[in-house]
């Protein structure tokens, strides 16, 4: 019998495919059997934990009631501490508007019902409101770090512009702020263990969540039902014409008080359509003699630009600074050469966007009932602003702003304006409707890049041009310096680069062939932080502060342009359109002579400014009209 091969014998003593897989399994499976212990004893343990916190609903019965009892004031406490910066404050509102804080801790219970009637389990209800009052509180925080204004609800409608936001803020995490929530993911993690619940039948609920919100909506929507509970409060509830008594407000209701009370507020002056609103009301109203002789002096028409340079404030109008020369030195030398003067803006420290529409449409924001954001009060189609009147006589025109387009939704809602070209400049995704280089000063373009975008407009514009534009440069933070906390010199530093970028800007302008008008202003006087500001300084309160809705303008032209006519008084931002045609010798249509015939009249009509002045029933109505309404009055966008 012949032996085997090697190779037979090899071959023989392995093991099969099969065999090795199986082997390969009962390897992994020693491993798995190895993790399978851990993984089920981690599972046991979880279980027995749940198991155990099952129990503790009712063997712990009155320390769930405690927590549930204890909560409101224990979240209401946290927050107001966290923006307010201190329990030395949060005691003192208790001891001096005992009233007010006693609303605020209601109004927090009344929440918190809702939540655990809603989820039944403690745990969820706490944690979503903790959320929700944490969110809140850390939002007015550094708000009013950065602006020094506070927050309100209406604030909410420019959430979805948080990246927007986020290069203006100052947003500091401080070892307080750490601490706060770690005690309320503590306090959470407790009424976790615990673990209370509410075992109300599905009715009870219902009916408790129906309450609340029937409480919620009454006490924004229903006079007759929250003034006598404002007045049993004591809650503050003056009408707050400018933003430093809205802080007064504030100081004198706390926070989530101050919130409610400024959300019914709020819902109280919404706007609403005019009595005896009607074609034939509008009519009579413009039935005046027009003087129709504008030629533009005789066919000359000047390229007309309009400069709102952000933040560009004269702080020499208060005698216990003491400001450089060089700071406002070339300001001063385009007053010498045009006409300078004072005007009154409606806005402080933000909210561009109002004075931004004043000088758009020529109309006062106070006929909206001074909505911070009137964009969001148009109508959604074409409007008559003052770049559908440049159209009509054959400008071209334009809107420069060197940021975000969809900030404000300036690039859905300006094209109705009138603007035929529309350029910015987003730093976020890189993209730019510039044509020129820019350059960028501290966070934002540099005004010098803006300046030389409009010298580009008009060198290659076949029609003369009207240009609006809202600058960037001077706006918040001003942390970028020699001293990041001298906040005030580092804007005074970036107000004097702006001055000298003007300087040029005119210069540049002498050398152009082509007949120039400019009007130059700052939209409102600069944020700055909330405690350590320079307006603090100064000792500004609710009825002295008048002076910060005041901006230094000028008109300057590289022709012989005639100033006389210009108001030597002050007078308010929605004129000026109105001084400009006045300037150029434009025509006018029945509109255009009734606002000319206000602005002789009743040259202030601002709610910040002078609150004592009366509404102005036709020029409300004419306001509504062509921003909101049927767009009765005439104007370059109907037949009339």
């Amino acid at each position: 019998m012949a032996e085997k091969s090697n190779e037979t014998i090899n071959s023989e003593a392995l093991p099969s495919n099969d065999k090795m897989a199986d082997v390969t399994d009962a390897v992994k499976n020693v491993g798995e059997n190895k993790e399978e212990p851990v993984k089920k004893e981690k599972f046991q343990r979880l279980k027995r934990f749940f198991a155990k916190r099952a129990t503790h609903t009712d063997k712990y019965k009155k320390i769930n009631l405690f927590l549930m009892l204890i909560y409101p004031l224990f979240i209401m406490s946290i927050a107001e501490v966290t923006q307010g910066k201190g329990f030395a404050r949060y005691f003192r509102l208790w001891s001096d508007h005992t009233g007010a804080m006693t609303f605020g801790l209601i109004i927090t219970a009344a929440v918190f019902i809702l939540f655990l009637c809603i989820f039944k389990h403690g745990w969820a209800a706490v944690a979503i409101q903790s959320v929700l009052f944490m969110s809140l509180a850390t939002t007015e925080l550094f708000k009013y770090n950065t602006n020094g204004n506070h927050l309100i609800i209406s604030d909410m409608r420019v959430a979805k512009s948080v990246k927007s936001l986020k290069s203006f803020a100052y947003i500091k995490i401080t070892p307080q702020l750490i601490l706060s929530y770690i005690i309320v993911i503590a306090f959470i993690a407790l009424v976790f263990y615990f673990n209370p619940k509410l075992k109300a039948k599905p009715i009870p609920r219902t009916a408790s969540v129906a309450v609340c919100v029937l409480v919620g909506f009454g006490m924004i929507v229903c006079p007759p039902f929250y003034k006598p509970i404002y007045s049993f409060f004591k809650v503050d509830t003056t009408s707050a014409t400018n933003d430093l008594l809205l802080k007064e407000k504030f100081n004198n209701n706390g926070f989530f008080t101050f919130l409610v009370q400024t959300a019914s507020e709020d819902f109280a002056n919404r706007l609403k359509e005019p009595e005896d609103y009607t074609k034939d009301h509008v009519k009579q109203i413009l039935n005046i003699n027009v003087d129709n002789s504008g030629d533009f002096n005789g066919g000359k028409k000047p390229n007309v630009i309009v400069i709102m340079s952000e933040s560009n404030a004269d702080f020499r109008v208060f005698d216990q600074l003491d400001i450089g020369e060089d700071v406002y030195k070339y300001f001063d030398e385009a007053c010498e050469e045009g006409k300078g003067g004072r005007i009154i803006t409606p806005t402080y420290a933000s909210w561009t966007v109002r004075a931004e529409f004043e000088l758009m449409f020529g109309l006062p924001v106070r006929g909206l009932n001074d909505p911070n954001m009137p964009q969001r009060e148009l109508a959604d189609r074409t409007l008559p602003a003052m770049a559908q009147y440049y159209d009509s006589w054959g400008y071209n025109t334009a809107y420069v702003h060197p940021f975000q387009a969809n900030f404000y939704s300036r690039n859905k809602i300006y094209p109705r304006f009138g603007f035929k070209n529309m350029i910015f400049h987003d730093d976020y995704d890189g993209t730019t409707d510039f044509t020129v280089d820019v350059d960028h000063y501290g966070t934002y373009v540099d005004d010098k890049s803006i300046f030389d975008q409009l010298v580009d407009l008009i060198k290659t514009s076949d029609e003369p041009m009207y240009i609006h534009t809202t600058t960037m440069q001077n706006h918040q933070p001003y942390n970028q310096g020699e001293d990041p906390d001298a906040e005030f010199d580092n804007y005074l530093q970036w107000i004097q680069h702006s001055n000298e970028g003007l300087h040029v800007f005119l210069e540049d302008l002498k050398k152009i062939d082509e007949p120039t008008l400019v009007f130059f202003v700052g939209d409102h006087f600069p944020s700055l932080r909330g405690e350590t500001s320079v307006y603090n300084e100064l000792g500004l309160t609710g009825n002295n502060c008048s002076i910060l809705y005041e901006q230094s303008y000028f008109l300057w032209s590289n022709y012989d342009a005639d100033f006389s006519k210009v108001p030597d008084e002050k007078f308010s931002f929605f004129y000026v359109p109105y001084v400009l045609l006045d300037i150029i010798d434009a025509p006018h249509d029945a509109f255009i002579e009734k606002m000319m015939q206000y602005m002789k009249k009743m040259p202030i009509y601002s709610t910040s400014y002078d609150p004592e002045t009366p509404h102005d029933k036709d020029l409300d109505m004419l306001t509504y009209d062509r921003v909101v309404g049927k767009l009765y009055s005439t104007s370059p966008v109907t037949d009339d």
